[in-house]
């Protein structure tokens, strides 16, 4: 009886510390260029602080964009509800030649629950961003500057993102007026999402010396939209703003493709923009729902347009939903998506492709090229 007894509470014992050893205190330094003023500088270092421990720690990165207005207040502690992050202890803060640092102590819990756990990773194109106004891009002669941040917007999305996965950029122009353009373009990349942006205001400010180097702080803003693939509308749009000194003479030639710019100042600043992008997609679109679609089909097998790099894996269950179109009573094209009892079982995985077999073999002559399904829980 002893001996049992023993084993229980051994049993309970190895569950509890099973179910917390993934929780804990991570010990993390933020560090954030000093350009407007140090309360703005103390943000983005705290900032960077808590994205490094959410990412080792293999919490939800998306979680990070709530909390960010929270951080604005000048406190030594902060304390989270309902949030992966729980508290935040600021141990040391300082200012070393330009440069704020946050060394701060962060308790999480991962909980492995959050809604995009058991979906597929999402497809992301990303499309070129213009400068709205060319003239402003004059000092230092970047008008590639969209093109190459469209660029590091899909590296940061391939490299850094949990639940995304990017196929690249693309030369067409991405515009809401034109939502069919939008659909042929997903299609023929493959991607659910799609990204268009435009950089508003490259303005700079110059403050003259007499005896020292002149000081020049330029602004940074973008307008960002993602659109649905399958649909070609707009599902999310957020602005940008940003100031950062501009380390380079006036009359220079910068290029923004150089490790130069990128280390500088001002592209520090435009890194971040693009983890503030990547992070406020994980929070605003992960959740959405993934849907891989009918791109082939012979007999009884099945082929869809995800794979082993979106999460897919051999013996996974789907459900099929029949897609098709009508035209409403006012002339309007409308798309229509009809539930069905037709399910599928993963058998064989490609990289960006997965064959699976239908479950219910007499149903499978039903099943036409665009129908969608979703992952069985």
């Amino acid at each position: 009886m002893k001996r049992s007894l023993l084993i229980l509470i051994s049993s309970l014992y190895i569950s509890l510390f099973a179910a917390n050893a993934a929780a804990g205190w991570y010990e993390v330094t933020g560090t954030a260029t000093v350009v407007s003023s140090e309360e703005v500088a103390r943000v983005h270092a705290l900032e960077d602080a808590l994205y490094k421990a959410v990412k080792f720690s293999g919490a939800d990165i998306g979680s990070i964009s709530n909390l960010r207005p929270f951080l604005e207040s000048d406190d030594k502690e902060y304390q989270f509800a309902n949030s992966e992050v729980r508290y935040i202890l600021i141990e040391d803060q300082g200012i070393r030649r330009g440069v704020m640092f946050v060394k701060a102590r962060i308790d999480i819990y991962p909980s492995a629950t959050s809604c995009h756990v058991d979906q597929y990773k999402k497809t992301f194109l990303v499309g070129n961003i213009d400068v709205a106004s060319p003239q402003q891009a004059v000092m230092g002669q970047i008008y590639s500057i969209g093109d190459d941040f469209a660029n590091v917007i899909n590296r940061q999305l391939d490299q850094e993102s949990v639940n995304f996965v990017s196929v690249g950029t693309t030369d067409y122009e991405i515009n809401k007026r034109f939502p069919e353009r939008l659909k042929m373009i997903a299609q023929d990349r493959g991607a659910q999402y799609i990204i268009g942006g435009v950089i508003t205001d490259l303005t700079a400010t110059i403050d003259q010396n007499l005896i020292r180097d002149d000081v020049i702080n330029r602004q940074f803003a973008l307008e960002m939209t993602v659109f649905d693939g399958k649909t070609g509308n707009e599902v999310y749009n957020r602005n940008y703003r940003e100031v950062a000194r501009w380390p380079f003479p006036k009359t220079s030639q910068v290029d923004t493709r150089s490790a130069r710019f990128w280390a500088s100042t001002f592209g520090d600043m435009m890194l971040r923009v693009s983890r503030n992008i990547m992070l406020d997609l994980e929070s605003e679109v992960s959740c959405k729902i993934t849907l891989p679609e009918v791109v082939a089909k012979w007999g009884n097998t099945i082929t869809i347009d995800l794979g082993r790099i979106h999460g897919v894996e051999e013996g996974d269950k789907l459900q099929l939903w029949h897609t098709g179109s009508f035209i409403d009573q006012r002339g309007l094209p409308r798309n229509k998506v009809t539930e069905t009892d037709i399910t599928l079982t993963v058998s064989r995985v490609y990289d960006s492709e997965a064959e699976l077999t239908v479950d219910q073999a007499e149903l499978a002559t039903s099943i036409q090229i665009g129908d969608v399904m979703h992952k069985l829980l």
